[in-house]
């Protein structure tokens, strides 16, 4: 079993354990000590409440990531502190475009634990991708 410890070593990243098959976009196991912090399903809204890219899911997923980042920053966490993210778009077609905008924040040696899910739609039809986010931090963060 290959483990990657975090810049901090108070995250521990399993991409594949023994037994199980390579993930190459995420890690199958991932564990920390610290602050646990849940951030809600993010869309690709402005701060107005505007959608950003309609019609566009690169354009949407580029927002959402922002809009992750500054909740995670809220929480005094950035994308190293992620441990898990949940993918929840409309067309499973979306998710390389999901992919791409994860990869501009998270390096490939940081990847969180993930789950992807086709959804029939989401709050509002102009919307085409959400993600949510659990991160662990130190306890002195904030």
């Amino acid at each position: 079993m290959t483990t990657t410890p975090s810049h901090s070593s108070r995250i521990t990243r399993v991409p594949a354990p023994e037994g199980i098959g390579p993930a190459p976009h995420y890690s199958h196991v991932v564990w920390g000590t610290g602050r646990f912090v849940a951030v809600s399903g993010q869309c690709a809204l402005d701060e107005r409440g505007g959608v950003v890219g309609e019609g566009d899911p690169a354009a949407q997923a580029r927002q959402v990531f922002e809009n992750l980042r500054r909740c995670l920053a809220a929480a005094g966490a950035t994308f190293d502190d992620v441990v898990k993210l949940t993918y929840f778009v409309t067309d499973i077609a979306h998710l390389p475009a999901v992919r791409e905008a994860r990869e501009a924040v998270i390096p490939q040696d940081r990847l969180p634990a993930s789950s992807a899910v086709q959804v029939s739609a989401l709050f509002r039809p102009e919307l085409l991708v959400e993600v949510e986010a659990f991160a662990v931090v130190a306890e002195e963060a904030v």
